[in-house]
């Protein structure tokens, strides 16, 4: 098949895909940071006319994410981009284009558009980390789960546990009514992400974990 993977720079959706015999091309205003040719840098609306039999799109999700709209009401220029960022993805959702993933964080494309088909975590592919991740699809089947990794569990007394022990609350302190909360490595035990600040953190956080990938590759391709 001929797949257009909108919106990355990493390459791994890409490599995926390509590793099971499809001709499938990145596209993203960045160049490849693995340098391949079968990368499109570029804005990718101007290909999506293209004879494409699949598209994966991953759009930025830094204006359409929770965990920024608060800032909305009191900058009126962010909330302008957030505007931007829907039609973006209107216009990705509206590809003519046969079979279509969309992936992005929970936000308000689950308000403004529709909800999405489905709400995956690295965890179940594979991966000791937490990242709910929408799926919204257009003729694929959602996700199977490949690989369950469990997590820790750490109550609010701080003390920290296996999985368990964890599900039935904490043993030391709170008995089995305790308030044990889940937590993955990429997690501190007050649920914060572990990736410290930098002018990079942003392309990390928005890097598809590989279990997902290959599990896309398999399951869609």
């Amino acid at each position: 098949m001929k797949i257009l993977i909108a919106c990355e720079f990493s390459g791994i959706v890409r490599r995926a895909f390509r590793k099971r015999g499809h001709d499938a091309w990145s596209c993203d205003l960045l160049p490849a940071e693995d340098g391949s040719e079968y990368h499109i840098q570029g804005d990718v609306l101007s290909v999506l006319d293209d004879g494409w039999d699949m598209m994966l799109a991953f759009p930025p999700c830094t204006y359409l994410c929770s965990s920024g709209l608060h800032w909305n009401k009191r900058r009126p220029e962010r909330a302008k981009k957030t505007e931007e960022a829907l039609e973006f993805v209107r216009a990705l959702l509206n590809a003519p284009i046969d079979n279509i993933a969309l992936e992005n964080p929970i936000g308000c494309i689950s308000t403004r558009i529709r909800k999405p088909d489905q709400v995956i975590q690295p965890y179940q592919f594979g991966h000791d980390a937490s990242k709910a991740t929408c799926l919204w699809l257009k003729n694929l089947p959602v996700l199977k789960p490949t690989e369950f990794v469990p997590p820790r569990y750490v109550c609010k007394c701080g003390h920290s546990f296996s999985y368990d022990l964890g599900k039935y609350g904490c043993p030391n302190c709170c008995g089995e009514n305790g308030a044990a909360r889940p937590r993955w490595a990429n997690q501190t035990d007050s649920g914060q992400n572990r990736l410290g600040p930098s002018d990079d953190r942003w392309k990390e956080r928005s890097k598809t974990y590989p279990g997902i990938a290959k599990a896309m590759a398999e399951q869609w391709g």
